[in-house]
């Protein structure tokens, strides 16, 4: 899974990992009844222009476009949430990107298992 960047200063990580826990807990609370959004987990994210925006990465059992689709589709009402939930001025905008990590994981064992 992804880890949090280590380029980031130790605030932008602690505000990555804030933005996470509380963007999984609105998945939960608010999307659980949608069908794509409920098999999405997300697994980390980052920091990126001075704590202005976070890129969270998540996998997909299902069909990664259409979950992809629909992330995209929530990701205003998302943020809506999002700054109701934090204690901060600013509300950093948010993305959503697939975490290919799995997918590679598995295609590398496998050709280790064919070596």
């Amino acid at each position: 899974m992804r880890q949090l960047n280590n380029r980031n200063s130790p605030r932008g990580n602690r505000i990555a990992a804030k933005v996470q826990t509380l963007v999984a807990e609105i998945l939960r609370d608010k999307y659980m009844d949608d069908p794509v959004l409920a098999g999405v987990n997300l697994s980390g994210a980052d920091s990126h222009g001075g704590l202005s925006f976070v890129k969270l990465y998540f996998y997909v059992a299902g069909d990664v476009a259409t979950a992809q689709k629909r992330l995209d589709e929530v990701t205003r009402a998302i943020r809506f949430e999002l700054a109701a939930r934090m204690n901060q001025k600013y509300t950093p905008e948010i993305k959503f990107v697939y975490d290919d990590t799995l997918v590679r994981a598995e295609r590398i064992e496998k050709l280790l298992s064919e070596i």
